[in-house]
C-alpha cells in the first residue's frame, strides 16, 4: 500500500485543475458539488457523440447505450457492496426521497409513527413530515443545541411498536458529525423499524460500503461524489418487495423500474460508470495487488479519508485559536468530516467580499438544513459559511484558506 494519497496523481484526473478559467481559484464549496473526473466527461460526451439513441435495441449504436447503461449500474453496485437490483438511478436525491416517501405512504397505516432529525438537509427530512397531513405521525430526533450531534441513546424514547421507520443522516451537511450507521440501524430493527440513511455528505469523502451498514436505504447524489447529475438509491431487495410499484404499472416486477416514475437519463446513468473507473484507476496507482470491486472501494475510501483528515487538522487548530467564529460541530478531525460551517458575524460579506476576492470559492447560507440552524440558535436568514473539501484537495490550497482567513477575519 501506499503510504499516503498521490495528490498529483488524483488531480490529474480532475480536467477542471488544468483549465485557466480556474487558475488560482481554490475550491472549498464541494459539499454543495464536486468537480467531475475525467472518466465521467469522456463517457457523457462519447454517449453524446455515438450512442444518443432509445436503448436496448438490436441496432449497434442502441445496443452499446443500454450495455454502457447496465455497466454503471453493475459496477457501482459492486463497489457498493449491494445486489444489482438494489440499485436505483433518478433526477436527484430529493425526488428518489419523495418517491420513496409515496411508497411508504401507500405500504404504511395512518396512525403509525415515522421518525425524522433535525440534523438532515431538508431532502430527507420534508417529504417524511408532509406524511403528517395523511394521518402518521411524525416525531423527531433532535441534536443536542450546543453540539449538534445526535446521540443515538435519544432515539430509545422515540422508538415503540408505533414507530415504523427511522430517516437520519449517515452525515450532516453543516455539523459534519458522521453518525453510526450500523449501531443505529441495529437499534431500528431490533424495534421492527426500517431505516433510511440520507448519504449525500458522507459519500463524497469515500463511496460507502453499504452492504456493511445493515441499513435498508441509502441515497446519495452522483453530482457530488465526483459523477453526472443523478441520485443513486439503495432500496434492499426485501424491503423493496414490500413497498407499492411507483413506476408504470407494467414496470412493477421490474425492480430497477418501480422506484423510478420518470424514464431514466440515459446519458447520465451511462456516464456514472466513470465513478467506478475513478476508484479502479486510484486503486490501480496506489496498490500492487487484486481485490474485489468492494475491497477496492474500501482501500480507496480509506486512502481518501486519511487524506482529508490531515488536511482538516490545521483548518481546525487555527480556527480554535479564534475568538471571533464560532465552529458548527467537533474542534477535532475525528469522528467528522471537512465539511466545516462557521457562524460569523457577516457570513456573506465574509465569502462575497473578503475569501473570493482572494481565490477562496466558498459559500454562506442555510444549505436546506433551516432546522438544524435553528436548533443551534442560528438565524437560518443569516445563515453559516461553509468551508468544506475533499480528497483531491492539495495541502497547498488549505494554506491558501488560512492566509485568506487570516485577512478577512
Amino acid at each position: 500500500m501506499s503510504a499516503a494519497l498521490d495528490i498529483d496523481f488524483v488531480r490529474s484526473q480532475f480536467p477542471a485543475f488544468s483549465e485557466p478559467s480556474l487558475k488560482g481559484q481554490a475550491f472549498f464549496e464541494n459539499a454543495g458539488g464536486s468537480y467531475t473526473s475525467r472518466f465521467v466527461i469522456d463517457r457523457l460526451m462519447r454517449f453524446y457523440r455515438e450512442r444518443k439513441v432509445q436503448p436496448y435495441y438490436p441496432f449497434e449504436a442502441s445496443t452499446l447505450a443500454g450495455e454502457e447503461m447496465d455497466e454503471a449500474r453493475r459496477r457501482l453496485a459492486e463497489i457498493l457492496n449491494i445486489g444489482e437490483d438494489e440499485l436505483s438511478f433518478g433526477p436527484s436525491t430529493t425526488q428518489n426521497t419523495y418517491v420513496l416517501a409515496q411508497a411508504f405512504r401507500q405500504m404504511l397505516t395512518p396512525g403509525d409513527a415515522i421518525i425524522v432529525t433535525n440534523q438532515d438537509h431538508e431532502a430527507n427530512s420534508g417529504p417524511w413530515r408532509r406524511l403528517a397531513d395523511e394521518g402518521f405521525e411524525i416525531r423527531e430526533w433532535r441534536v443536542d443545541p450546543e453540539t449538534g450531534f445526535l446521540d443515538p441513546a435519544d432515539l430509545d424514547d422515540l422508538l415503540d411498536p408505533a414507530a415504523k421507520l427511522v430517516c437520519f443522516p449517515h452525515c450532516s451537511n453543516i455539523v459534519g458529525q458522521v453518525n453510526p450507521v450500523h449501531e443505529i440501524s441495529q437499534k431500528i430493527h431490533a424495534n421492527g423499524a426500517v431505516c433510511c440513511v440520507d448519504g449525500v455528505s458522507f459519500a463524497p469523502h469515500g463511496l460507502p460500503d453499504i452492504g456493511a451498514l445493515d441499513c435498508d436505504i441509502y441515497l446519495f447524489s452522483s453530482y457530488k461524489t465526483f459523477g453526472p447529475h443523478q441520485g443513486i438509491m439503495y432500496v434492499a431487495r426485501a424491503l423493496a418487495d414490500r413497498l407499492p410499484n411507483q413506476g408504470h404499472y407494467f414496470n412493477a416486477y421490474s425492480p430497477v423500474k418501480r422506484f423510478t416514475p420518470a424514464g431514466p437519463d440515459h446519458a447520465q446513468v451511462a456516464a456514472s460508470a466513470g465513478m467506478a473507473d475513478y476508484v479502479d484507476t486510484i486503486y490501480a496507482h496506489h496498490f500492487k495487488d487484486s481485490a474485489d470491486p468492494a475491497e477496492r472501494g474500501r482501500k480507496v475510501h480509506a486512502l481518501q479519508s486519511a487524506h482529508e483528515t490531515a488536511l482538516m487538522a490545521p483548518l481546525l487548530d487555527y480556527l480554535r485559536s479564534r475568538n471571533d467564529v464560532r465552529v458548527i460541530g467537533a474542534t477535532r478531525p475525528n469522528g467528522r468530516v471537512p465539511t466545516i460551517s462557521l457562524s460569523t458575524r457577516d457570513p456573506a460579506e465574509l465569502v462575497n467580499s473578503r475569501l473570493a476576492k482572494l481565490g477562496i470559492m466558498a459559500g454562506g447560507g442555510d444549505y436546506y438544513a433551516v432546522r438544524l440552524l435553528s436548533a443551534l440558535g442560528i438565524d437560518p436568514t443569516h445563515g453559516v459559511v461553509r468551508l468544506s473539501f475533499v480528497h483531491y484537495t492539495h495541502p497547498d490550497e488549505i494554506e491558501k484558506l488560512l492566509k485568506a482567513l487570516d485577512q478577512s477575519l
